[in-house]
Formats: structure tokens, C-alpha cells, sequence
């Protein structure tokens, strides 16, 4: 707020925090015009302190509450982790678009944001989900985070093994398959060998025995 003007009875302790204050906006309003563009800096020249400026570029530029209170609650029902995200980092960001909510004065229940955030929740934490409605549970936000993440902890643990099991399935099928391929392949290729080679002609037979290569013409063909 502006100081109170000096007066001749003015003590010395408030000439200096009127000459601070006055040396104090003088830095801020330069830094404040000189993040505008020229067009936009004429319109302010004329006010003398910081102030005054803010002021009137919040009734200018500022975005209504109504606005905010949309965007930050579209986000909040919209917002989802990726199977395989960390749940303390996604915790953390619904956690903070919750305080949003509440300082917009956005009057939701307690049990609404933990749904919403039950909702954004990947396959993997369906369990979890189950038993958490079923038990009826009564947490606030923070707690209901620290159980996702001990809970993903536990998802993690019994993620190696079932990977093992399913590499060594692949593995073992993905060999059988490879010499059934060989086999078959080595069966295949012996098949068209013996049905491509080629067929000798008669005369030629004939030929290699020793006799003709033509028929005797005495020779009776009945």
C-alpha cells in the first residue's frame, strides 16, 4: 500500500520507509513496463507506481474464476495414469489439483475426489479398487496415496516372476515351433527334390543299353 505522505512533524524512521517504498516501486515499475511491448508500455507510462499498474491489467487481461475453475476441473476428471506410471507422481498432481478445486471454492465432496481419483487408476489396481469399496473405507486424500503406492510396491514384487514364467513358455514354444520348421522344411525340400528330377526318355534308355535309339520297325506292336 502507498505510505503516508510525509509531514513536517514526520519522524525519521517513516521518511525512510517512505523514501524505501518510493525507491522500491520506482525498480519494480520499470521491470513491469519493461516486459511490455511499446504499444502496450503508452498506456502506462502515466501511472506513477506498481500498484496501479497490476490493477488495471487485472481488469484487463485477468482470466475470470469461472474460467480457471472449468479448466482445472476438466483436468482433474479427465487426468489418468498410463499402466506403468508411478502412482506417487500421479498422487501428487491429483493431490494439487485438489487444493485448486478447493480454493476455487469448487464444493466437492471428500468421497467425490477419491473416487475421481479411484477412476484414474490403471487395470493393474482393479484389486485394489474392489477392496478399498468393499471394506468401506474411510481415508483422506494423502492416505488413500500412501496405500496406492504400498500397494504398487506389491505389484511389483510379483511382476518378476510372472514375467519369468512367461518368457520361458515363449521361449520353450518358440524352440518347438523353430524345429518343427526345420523338420518340416527338411521334408519338403527332400519331396520336390525326388518329384522335380527328371525322367529319363525311353530312347535314351534304349540308347544306354546298347541297342537302337529307334523302335525296330519289325518288332509287332500288338
Amino acid at each position: 500500500c502507498l505510505p503516508r505522505a510525509l509531514q513536517e512533524e514526520s519522524t525519521h524512521e517513516e521518511r525512510l520507509t517512505f523514501e524505501k517504498w518510493h525507491e522500491d516501486n520506482r525498480k519494480v515499475r520499470s521491470i513491469v513496463l519493461a516486459s511490455m511491448t511499446n504499444d502496450i508500455k503508452k498506456q502506462y507510462d502515466r501511472h506513477d507506481d506498481v500498484q496501479s499498474i497490476m490493477l488495471r491489467i487485472s481488469q484487463i487481461y485477468a482470466v475470470p474464476d469461472r474460467h480457471i475453475r472449468y479448466a482445472t476441473t476438466n483436468a482433474f476428471f479427465g487426468t489418468k495414469i498410463i499402466e506403468g506410471s508411478f502412482v506417487q507422481e500421479h498422487g501428487v498432481k491429483m493431490l494439487s489439483l485438489v487444493e485448486k478445486l478447493k480454493d476455487l471454492k469448487a464444493d466437492l465432496a471428500k468421497e467425490t475426489y477419491i473416487d475421481v481419483i479411484l477412476q484414474s487408476l490403471p487395470p493393474s489396481f482393479d484389486s485394489f479398487i474392489v477392496n478399498y469399496n468393499m471394506n468401506g473405507l474411510d481415508k483422506d486424500l494423502h492416505e488413500l496415496i500412501n496405500m496406492l503406492v504400498q500397494y504398487e510396491k506389491t505389484i511389483e514384487k510379483s511382476a518378476p516372476s510372472v514375467l519369468i514364467r512367461e518368457a520361458s513358455t515363449s521361449k520353450a514354444k518358440g524352440k518347438g515351433a523353430r524345429r518343427w520348421r526345420r523338420k518340416k522344411g527338411k521334408t519338403e525340400s527332400t519331396t520336390t527334390s525326388a518329384q522335380s528330377a527328371p525322367v529319363a526318355p525311353l530312347w535314351a534308355k534304349r540308347k544306354e543299353e546298347g541297342g537302337s535309339a529307334f523302335m525296330d520297325s519289325k518288332r509287332c506292336l500288338h
